[in-house]
């Protein structure tokens, strides 16, 4: 099995640049396509991108397998939380590709009976479910380092020998500082300062929350829950390949566990 796994790696690091190239065609056939060009050479790239996502395909068979080894080693994270989010998350990539791989042998002629638009369908409502799942950990890990970051300074705050004393909370909202903003909105963006500070000091957290919020759009689009068209759905694609791509070239940049 471990051997398996590590065979799969080297396809995956290759799935991502066929993904990157398969997106980038999407985005350029667009581009041409609203500046007029010629029919030809439309036709060209919308092949090259069908002949891109059949190998993306065949190259994602068996990844299944890995993906409930994931789902196996996630059982034994400490953290409730997370270990519920990448269980579920790892599960629903496994059903991801199984139904990935049953669209492949129809398109291939393997199965000729097999409905791909169904199958298709049932793919990316996995792929979806996978992605809302991921985003809630993302969220989960923010959470967490905003809390220890907040309880930090807290402390920092209290162990300096002349610690600043700001003005209290409704001072904020009274007509005398009616200059400053209103309290709720000091509130957001102090927050959202703090969003901003951890997510610079974690890279990992970052990238990854960046790629799942971009490959989102791509199931919202197919099943059509939200549909955005094949430019926007084009640009997700690319920007998530590159990040993913970054993962892999620079392990530390992978968000753990």
């Amino acid at each position: 099995m471990d051997a398996w796994v590590r065979f799969n790696a080297q396809s995956q690091s290759k799935d991502r640049l066929f993904r990157a190239a398969q997106y980038a065609c999407m985005l350029l056939g667009y581009t041409l396509h609203k500046s007029k060009a010629a029919a030809d050479l439309l036709k060209t790239l919308s092949d090259l991108e069908k002949h891109l996502s059949l190998t993306r395909k065949f190259l994602r068979l068996g990844n299944s397998v890995e993906a409930l080894e994931a789902a196996k080693r996630a059982i034994h994270i400490s953290d409730g939380v997370l270990r519920l989010c990448l269980t579920i998350s790892h599960l629903n990539k496994a059903m991801y590709f199984a139904c990935d791989n049953v669209v492949w042998a129809g398109k291939t002629g393997l199965f000729s009976k097999v409905d791909q638009q169904k199958w298709s369908q049932r793919s990316f409502r996995y792929y979806l479910f996978s992605l809302l799942v991921s985003l809630t950990r993302d969220v989960y890990e923010l959470c967490l380092l905003m809390d220890s970051d907040a309880r930090y300074q807290s402390a920092k705050t209290s162990s300096s020998p002349n610690p600043s004393h700001d003005p209290p909370a409704d001072c904020l909202s009274s007509p005398i500082t009616s200059s400053r903003p209103p309290l709720m909105w000091a509130w957001l963006l102090r927050h959202f300062r703090q969003v901003i500070t951890v997510l610079q000091n974690n890279p990992p957290l970052l990238l990854d929350l960046l790629k799942n919020s971009c490959d989102i759009f791509i199931p919202l689009d197919r099943l059509g829950i939200y549909p955005t068209g094949p430019g926007f759905v084009g640009a997700c694609g690319v920007t998530s390949s590159v990040l993913a791509i970054l993962a892999v070239t620079h392990p530390w940049l992978k968000l753990k566990p």
